[in-house]
Formats: C-alpha cells, sequence, structure tokens
C-alpha cells in the first residue's frame, strides 16, 4: 500500500518522542504477545507493520498492515500480537479521539446513520496514511507542530467521519446520541464496578426503556452489564495482584467478590490460570496502541 513504507520509518523514529506533538500515539512491539486484558480507550489506531488481535465478547477483530482500528468508547478487550520480531516490529499509531474535537466537525460532515458498535476495524485509505505520514514528520519539526499538528490531526478525523466508520466517530462528539447514553452507563460502570446494579436503574440512566438499553448496550460493547461489569471486576483485580502485590484473598474482596472461590474460579477462566499463579509468573506488557 503506498505510503506505508515511510509511515513505518517515521513510527520508528518518533518512539519515544511522540509527546512533541499533542494526543498522538506510538507502538513499536518487538514480540508476539500472550493474551492479555486491556481497558481500551476511544482511538484511533493505525497499523504500519505486523498484525493484532483483539477479542471483546464473542467476537474477535484481527488487523494489520494497513487497518485502521477505531475504539468509540471504553471497552474491556484481550488482545495480543501475533505478528511481531526484533527485525519486523508491530508499528503502529494513531490518535486519541476526543468529544470536543469531534463535535467541532459536526455540523460540517454528512450524516451517516447506521447500527454503532464500540469497535470496528476497516481498510486505510490512502488519505488518511498521507496525512498520519504529516503528522508523525511534526515530530522532528517542533517550531512547527503547535500550529499545523491540530490542523492535521482535524483533517484526519474529517477523513474519519466521511470513512465507513464514520457513525462511529460522529456519536463520540454527539451529547445526545446513542453511543453517548451507553457511555455514561459505562462510565458510571467503570467508577463504581464494585458496586451492585440492577438493570432498569442503568436504563434509567441512559434516558432509555430497559429493552433498547440491553439493546443498544449489546450492541455497543458485545456484552451484557453484568458481563461488562465482571471483567472490569477482574482486571482491576488483576492490577492488584499482579501489578501491586496485594494478597489473592484481598483483591477479590476489594473489587466486589464474596466469595474467594467464585473470585478465583472467574478469574482463572478470565486469564487463563488462577490469580496466585498469575502473580507468581507476572511480567510487564509491551507498550500498544490498543
Amino acid at each position: 500500500m503506498p505510503g506505508l513504507a515511510e509511515l513505518r520509518e517515521l513510527i520508528v523514529r518518533a518512539s519515544g518522542r511522540e509527546q512533541a506533538v499533542e494526543g498522538l500515539l506510538v507502538s513499536v512491539v518487538t514480540a508476539t504477545t500472550p493474551p492479555a486484558a486491556s481497558l481500551a480507550t476511544p482511538t484511533f489506531a493505525l497499523v504500519a507493520q505486523g498484525r493484532k488481535r483483539l477479542a471483546l465478547g464473542e467476537q474477535v477483530f484481527e488487523y494489520g498492515a494497513g487497518d485502521y482500528l477505531v475504539v468509540s468508547v471504553d471497552l474491556p478487550v484481550t488482545g495480543h500480537f501475533v505478528e511481531a520480531s526484533p527485525d519486523a516490529p508491530c508499528l503502529g499509531v494513531g490518535l486519541e479521539l476526543r468529544p470536543e474535537a469531534i463535535a467541532a466537525l459536526l455540523l460540517d460532515a454528512a450524516d451517516k446513520p447506521g447500527p454503532v458498535r464500540g469497535l470496528t476495524v476497516s481498510r486505510a485509505s490512502p488519505e488518511v496514511i498521507d496525512a498520519m505520514i504529516r503528522l508523525l514528520r511534526l515530530v522532528d519539526e517542533p517550531d512547527d507542530a503547535p500550529v499545523l499538528a491540530p490542523l492535521v490531526q482535524r483533517e484526519i478525523l474529517w477523513r474519519l467521519l466521511r470513512s465507513p466508520q464514520g457513525a462511529a466517530v460522529r456519536d463520540i462528539g454527539l451529547a445526545d446520541s446513542g453511543l453517548s447514553h451507553v457511555a455514561r452507563v459505562i462510565r458510571w460502570i467503570r467508577d463504581h464496578y464494585t458496586e451492585p446494579f440492577r438493570v432498569e436503574d442503568l436504563a434509567a440512566m441512559a434516558g432509555l426503556s430497559t429493552s433498547a438499553f440491553h439493546r443498544h448496550f449489546r450492541t455497543v460493547t458485545e456484552l451484557t452489564p453484568i458481563q461488562f461489569q465482571k471483567k472490569i471486576r477482574l482486571q482491576e483485580a488483576r492490577l492488584r495482584v499482579v501489578g501491586l502485590g496485594e494478597d489473592v484473598t484481598s483483591a477479590g474482596y476489594a473489587v466486589g467478590y464474596d466469595s474467594p472461590s467464585q473470585f478465583s474460579r472467574e478469574y482463572r477462566r478470565e486469564f487463563g490460570m488462577p490469580p496466585s499463579r498469575d502473580r507468581a509468573g507476572s511480567g510487564k506488557s509491551p507498550r500498544a496502541l490498543v
């Protein structure tokens, strides 16, 4: 695909210096990895080399060189790099998708109605790749970057709005979209993951009927609210056990489990091993966009 060779060179050069352009995300991963759970936030990510696989609920997304991914709402995903090596690292570049930046473009964007999913993968157009190249070049131009980078980022967002995934990007910027109603509930579950809830109360929070809320939530996240909460709980528990070295039983109670045996059983089902063994064999995951 035209432009990918230069994009790869620029990603490697910008790695570790991407903070020179506000909002720019750069990823260089030099080895394949086992599946790892994480919380994906609203992001546009373009792959220049290598390949990654993500699972969201029962859906599996695989994307490689020339593909881009759009995450439109916070989602608990499990991902791993399936093509990456020291000689041919997995290279990615992207942007945080900020509602205020998208909202500023919506008056000029053609409406593309359709069901909005929280995570989508598409083939990048030559125009999007060209814009990302111009944005990465600004890493080496610190005097010009503060003025020109926002203009190029605006162009990228515009091209995403005009792409097949335009509806998902558009709804990030709409205060009263179906996605924004679900996002409001997602934020509440994320911030109150230890608390029990009634689905009827979540639906009222979203301003939807219970049946409409179920439908919208499942379309966006590929999960039910209970499944979503469970994944958030288990990811937080893994951070406590593996990252902070907390006692397994204490970590289970801290994230909302009353039964240590249930916690251990669901942890093993989610991460492939019981928490005690995961803690003993913990290691750092490579830096990645999503």
